[in-house]
């Protein structure tokens, strides 16, 4: 079974690492454009501090979100938020989610997140680290795809990889970084495809954050994702 209190431990720390960063930054730059289409750095933060109690919601066993309108419209709400309230929040909705990983529990349980996915009660610390550490990303603080810490990178690699494993729109593809290698895609064929990088690239292309225009594709064009 995953770590679960290493994974805890590993969204404290990189909790820190955004709010340290995040604290460089003035109102006005919250008010710019995030890297994701649509977003500003405010409903980014807003959407970490909501997906905080979301998930303190799952390991609690009820619904991640009163539905998905009212998860759009808190975002919105709180996004044009100055930078002093988005951190209090971010802050304070962290350690409300690190209270709810302390509390005793059946880690080995099955829990329901969002659209009827589930999954082991033991994987959602990953899945938050993963939403800080990408969204970190996302803001364009000057936090990089390449400063991701090695563990996070590979781990986060593979968990892409098997969401995309099975998929009928995905061909029989390999991947590798050079030092590990993964398969993704359409189940039942030799690979296709072989998509070759380095770890910050060929996460960042499965992660939606890069083209993939620095992989080294063989066998056919880089295959097309299904979004996230």
């Amino acid at each position: 079974m995953t770590d679960h209190a290493h994974d805890l431990a590993s969204v404290r720390e990189a909790t820190e690492r955004l709010l340290t960063a995040a604290a460089k930054v003035d109102n006005a730059s919250v008010a710019e454009p995030s890297r994701l289409p649509g977003w500003t750095r405010g409903h980014v933060l807003a959407h970490l501090a909501r997906n905080a109690d979301a998930l303190v919601n799952v390991l609690g066993g009820r619904p991640m979100y009163p539905s998905g309108e009212a998860r759009d419209a808190d975002i919105e709400r709180d996004a044009p938020r100055p930078l002093d309230e988005q951190l209090a929040d971010l802050r304070d909705s962290a350690a409300r989610f690190q209270d709810a990983g302390a509390a005793p529990a059946d880690w080995s349980r099955t829990v329901e997140l969002r659209n009827g996915v589930t999954d082991l009660a033991s994987q959602v610390p990953f899945r938050r680290w993963a939403e800080v550490e990408l969204h970190h990303v996302d803001l364009g603080i000057g936090y990089e795809l390449e400063d991701l810490p090695a563990e996070f990178t590979e781990r986060e690699t593979t968990f892409l990889a098997d969401r995309f494993t099975g998929r009928p729109d995905v061909p029989p593809t390999c991947l590798a970084d050079g030092t590990r290698a993964w398969s993704t895609g359409r189940e039942g064929d030799a690979p296709e495809v072989t998509v070759t990088g380095g770890p910050a690239d060929l996460l960042g292309w499965l992660a939606g954050r890069r083209d993939g225009a620095r992989l080294t594709v063989e066998g056919g064009p880089l295959p097309a994702l299904p979004p996230l």
